[in-house]
């Protein structure tokens, strides 16, 4: 098969314009959009299941999440339920709180966020919260009650 493939690929007419197809992965994509009514439920559902390569979709209203199950990329689901909906729609922005090392720092915790959940920062200085410097340390232990070698002023 290997010189049909190349005797194929020397006499080949279309004009050089092959179409690759690229196997898409099968995806979970949740999207945040406000969702008020059943009608606005209904507005939405209806603006992705009409997508090609979707297999199921879940709406929560309570949590105003949308979650789109298929073969389909996350970018392409939010602008189309953007568009065929005339609503505000971005990608789920938080995480449960279990998740986070600090889930009550600044940044971090949005009192608008579901029940659970804080928003996901990827940002370094909240990182610095995770972490003391030795000198922090250094202070800190030696005050403890644990340390035996702590000092006697208290």
């Amino acid at each position: 098969m290997g010189a049909l493939d190349h005797l194929s690929n020397i006499f080949d007419c279309s004009g050089g314009h092959t179409k690759l197809n690229k196997r898409r992965q099968l995806q979970t994509v949740e999207i945040k959009i406000k969702i008020d009514c059943e009608g606005c439920e209904r507005k939405v559902r209806r603006s992705v299941e009409g997508m090609k390569g979707v297999t199921s979709v879940d709406i929560s209203p309570k949590q105003s999440k949308l979650t789109v199950i298929g073969y389909v990329e996350p970018e392409k689901v939010v602008s189309r339920v953007a568009h065929r909906t005339g609503k505000k729609a971005e990608l789920w922005p938080y995480v449960p709180y279990d998740v986070v090392d600090h889930p009550y720092a600044q940044g971090v915790y949005d009192k608008k966020a579901p029940a659970g959940y804080v928003r996901n920062v990827q940002d370094p200085r909240m990182s610095q919260l995770a972490r003391a410097s030795s000198t922090e340390v250094r202070y800190t232990t030696a005050f403890s009650d644990e340390n035996p070698a702590a000092c006697v002023v208290m």
